[in-house]
């Protein structure tokens, strides 16, 4: 007989090595703990965000209802006496029709409108005298009467428009009798025929000393219909108007695009001068006037509505971008925690659902449906409010995403040096001014 090969260390035939079967085991079990890790940890977030929504939909002073409106009017036994201000910078492509509406107010009191030129260049300042001197024939008869203002550049830290706000004000309290209101009001805003008379009324009933009310937005381009309702939804979540209208309140804000302020409460706070270099002029304004002890009220128009065209993304992003990081008191941890929770709240709901049905986890899918079914759910009502379909609602996550962008693009902005800009003039806010304290 032959002899037999040496086997070395080859086991047998049919036998399976061990340490094969050990490596093996553990490869797998290494795998199922981080798929339970990765399945864990995307249930958590999406348990998470869905409690988020939960406060946002009850605790958050129900934000999402779009039913504020102008408070109880009741007509005075005496008309005081208002000013209309209107700073106007390049705005001749909509002042037809904005100054038209004003001059055509029906006011049985004695009204008066200053148009403050702030240094435009397309002729805002000859197509206003032009307007008073033969206005459209629908306002021809018992017209208020309007003064033009060009009280020229700003002086330094100053913005051009409290500089214009400041020299209306001025020219509106040295005539006789002195304004006991004074309603503020940009230059693309559209007044129906008796805004003047319902806001006065409202404000006199209510002892209110600043109401202002959030025009209508213009939502005709696809980016405004995408975008415009979003800004609003997010601006109540902000602000929520029902705590801005609780007396004792410590939120505090207003629309700057129609004000009607109490000259007695302005003096009480040191408007304009103490918000002279305030981007965000509103908010800080409301703030003033509730520290001076004064009540404000803050609500949706039902006929005051803005002109002004956003037509691109381009035009929406630089909207934003001027005012979204001033907002955020320029602090970069605020940034950080925004970016943070916008994804939370708004990322986290689509990707969960999508995520949790693909990878097998059932809780996190179910949250994140529940979630986006929430944040959908209170986007309805200001989309019914701008007339536009309910499917739009399941688009807010893009949407907000979007927003996020355009913050940290508006953050990039003002590292760059390049600060808040606005029809060619760019505003560097500095520490421990008016602009530092803006916020609730």
């Amino acid at each position: 007989m032959g002899a037999v090969p040496p086997q070395g260390d080859r086991p047998p035939p049919g036998h399976t090595d061990d340490r094969h079967q050990n490596t093996q085991r553990l490869t797998g079990g290494t795998l199922r703990v981080r798929q339970t890790s990765r399945v864990t940890y995307l249930t958590s977030i999406a348990v998470l965000s869905l409690a988020a929504w939960g406060w946002l939909l009850l605790g958050r002073g129900f934000y999402w209802r779009t039913d504020v409106r102008l408070p109880e009017r009741r007509e005075p036994a005496r008309w005081p006496p208002v000013a209309v201000v209107v700073p106007a910078r390049d705005e001749a492509a909509v002042l037809r029709d904005s100054l038209a509406s004003l001059l055509g107010q029906d006011y049985p009191g004695y009204a008066e409108i200053f148009l403050v030129d702030d240094g435009s260049t397309d002729g805002t300042g000859d197509l206003a005298r032009a307007l008073a001197a033969r206005p459209p024939l629908s306002v021809r008869r018992g017209g208020l009467p309007l003064t033009v203002l060009s009280p020229g550049e700003p002086e330094p830290g100053w913005t051009g428009k409290m500089w214009a706000v400041r020299h209306g004000m001025a020219a509106a309290r040295s005539r006789t009798p002195r304004p006991e209101y004074l309603l503020l009001t940009d230059a693309d805003i559209v007044h129906h025929r008796d805004s003047l008379r319902e806001m006065v009324s409202a404000a006199r009933h209510s002892g209110l000393d600043l109401l202002s009310l959030m025009a209508r937005l213009r939502t005709v381009t696809p980016w405004e219909r995408l975008a415009v309702p979003a800004f609003v939804h997010f601006f109540a979540q902000l602000y929520p108007f029902r705590r801005v209208n609780r007396p004792g309140t410590r939120t505090a804000a207003a629309a700057g695009g129609c004000m009607l302020l109490r000259d007695e409460a302005a003096e009480r706070a040191g408007y304009p001068e103490t918000v002279h270099d305030a981007v965000i002029d509103d908010v800080a304004l409301a703030r003033a006037v509730r520290d001076g002890g004064g009540r404000i009220w803050l609500g949706l128009a039902d006929r005051v509505r803005s002109v002004r065209a956003y037509p691109r993304l381009r035009d929406i992003w630089q909207m934003v971008a001027r005012s979204a990081y001033t907002q955020l008191r320029h602090n970069p941890a605020l940034l950080a925690l925004t970016v943070l929770g916008l994804l939370l709240v708004y990322a986290v709901p689509p990707v969960a659902l999508v995520a949790g049905l693909a990878g097998g986890a059932p809780v996190a899918a179910v949250a994140g449906g529940l979630a986006w079914a929430v944040m959908a759910g209170t986007y309805l009502p200001v989309l019914r409010y701008y007339g536009l379909p309910r499917k739009a609602s399941l688009l807010l996550p893009f949407t907000a995403g979007l927003y996020l962008v355009m913050t940290v693009g508006s953050a990039v902005r003002h590292a760059r040096g390049r600060g808040a800009a606005w029809k060619g003039r760019v505003y560097a806010p500095r520490p421990g001014t008016a602009e530092e304290g803006a916020g609730p």
